[in-house]
């Protein structure tokens, strides 16, 4: 018979390995009697681990969760796994990767050599696509109560922040939102909420940072499906530009003195429409109407605001800003030549 030390961590890892057990089962196993099972699980429950009894006609054990976090035992390739996963996370940017870095340094202090070994092999470097946003932290705990009131089903009621100029000293909070969510995901390193709003009666994507979640939840509902059944699709799409709802906070229209495709390759979330030879219509969305305007300048080609009338304010400001950092000293500059031309 093995030492009692070694017999309550093979127990406890059998445990974790199936929802339930019986007590033949785990005696036959163990190679111990029913009776030092019995006595075994006594002995882990005194150290903390929540193990049910349920009735049947052998009688059988559960491991449930409990109200702290107990000692976990994992084999060789659940704890490589787990310390994969974790330094993936650090690079996310999503919110979590300070919280990532102190588990994974916490579970590789515990690792056997050979373990540790194998994780300090893998270097995981995150490397941003061009058109990524700067990432903002989003506090855990408005992260675990979104995800609480997805899994439950129940409606939600949160305040959110409008999108405002990055030099505003306050957050412009909306009415209250009523809405179902549905599923919580990540795009360009930020958290998104994804729901059904009941106040307007359709699809929107919230940005987790924004969110400031309302106790209690309302009451449970029936899931309904996202558009197309996939909500990566759904999600792309809506940053994209695929489906043209505009959900964006900001979003404008504009005429370019360029060629549809020379804008097209830089362009990737916008809807570009060919005018002419070296003329085109760009729709884009941004999350602050001076990001928009800036965005669109970046093209360096006579611009044409179609609208709206807050698009035009934002390259005002963005002049008055410009000017202030070239000194004043706009006269005499002849004009530079472009750097995008049309192929």
């Amino acid at each position: 018979m093995p030492k009692t030390s070694a017999r309550l961590l093979a127990l406890l890892s059998l445990l974790q390995t199936r929802r339930t057990w019986s007590g033949e089962d785990l005696a036959e196993r163990l190679r111990i009697t029913a009776r030092t099972v019995r006595r075994d699980v006594d002995r882990l429950r005194e150290l903390g681990y929540p193990i049910t009894t349920f009735k049947g006609p052998d009688g059988g054990y559960r491991l449930d969760a409990g109200s702290q976090l107990p000692p976990l035992l994992f084999d060789d390739d659940q704890a490589v796994a787990l310390a994969v996963a974790l330094q993936t996370a650090t690079t996310t940017g999503a919110g979590i990767g300070e919280a990532a870095a102190r588990a994974l340094h916490t579970v590789r202090q515990v690792m056997p050599a050979r373990l540790r070994h194998r994780i300090d092999t893998l270097q995981v470097t995150a490397v941003e696509r061009a058109a990524a946003r700067p990432d903002v932290g989003v506090d855990g705990s408005v992260l675990m109560a979104l995800s609480a009131a997805v899994h439950a089903a129940e409606v939600l009621r949160f305040d959110y922040a409008a999108a405002s100029p990055p030099d505003a000293d306050d957050r412009v909070l909306t009415p209250p939102r009523r809405v179902e969510p549905h599923h919580l995901v990540t795009w360009g390193g930020r958290w998104y909420l994804v729901a059904w709003d009941l106040d307007r009666g359709d699809w929107r994507t919230f940005r987790a940072d924004r969110i400031t979640p309302r106790s209690p939840t309302g009451p449970r509902f029936t899931p309904r499906e996202v558009p197309g059944g996939d909500v990566a699709a759904f999600v792309a799409g809506r940053f994209r530009g695929f489906d043209g709802s505009g959900d964006w906070p900001c979003r404008g229209e504009v005429i370019l003195a360029l060629s549809a495709a020379a804008v097209s390759r830089y362009a990737r979330d916008g809807v570009v429409e060919e005018l002419g030879p070296d003329r085109c219509r760009l729709v884009l969305g941004s999350w602050s109407w001076p990001g928009l305007a800036a965005a669109i300048g970046r093209f360096d080609a006579d611009i044409e605001v179609v609208g709206p009338a807050e698009l035009r304010e934002a390259f005002a400001h963005l002049a008055r800003r410009y000017a202030r950092a070239a000194g004043g000293a706009m006269g005499g500059v002849g004009r530079a030549e472009p750097m995008l031309r049309s192929p």
